[in-house]
């Protein structure tokens, strides 16, 4: 399955797609980037005279990206033609230590700790253009075809 056949299957579209690309992926990881636009909606009050990205949003990019993108892979023997996977995020544990400005670009990168009886979970982390770690944890969720 190529990566654009991955990202064309996720159940989201903009401006709540947070994933420009896959860079690798493999049955045990995946490391994918996005780059925050300028514009995006939420920096408007996000801060006022001060914007940046809300960490509910970092932690959904990452759940894109490094939960998402890998389960579709994961079940690409069980895809059929025209069927998207259903997702459902189940629990997310996140530490946060640096803040994501606007036209930042971040790495994602995840890797499996398990997947069983269509449930995903996965060690995720976040890299900033830098290389400095932005914030890393865990993400679970449920797949279904």
């Amino acid at each position: 399955m190529r990566t654009t056949e991955i990202i064309s299957l996720l159940p989201y579209q903009k401006p709540f797609l947070f994933v420009d690309g896959i860079d690798s992926i493999s049955e045990d990881a995946v490391t994918g980037h996005y780059t925050f636009k300028e514009n995006e909606p939420f920096y408007e009050g996000h801060f006022k005279d001060n914007p940046i990205t809300p960490g509910v949003i970092l932690t959904e990019c990452m759940a894109q990206i490094g939960l998402v993108c890998l389960g579709i892979y994961l079940l690409k023997d069980e895809l059929k033609d025209s069927v998207k996977p259903q997702i459902a995020l189940t629990s997310h544990q996140m530490d946060f230590y640096l803040p994501v400005l606007p036209k930042e670009k971040v790495v994602v990168i995840s890797e499996k700790e398990v997947f069983r009886f269509n449930k995903l979970k996965c060690k995720v982390k976040m890299l900033n253009q830098n290389n400095e770690l932005v914030c890393r944890g865990t993400i679970s969720g449920m797949l279904k075809v």
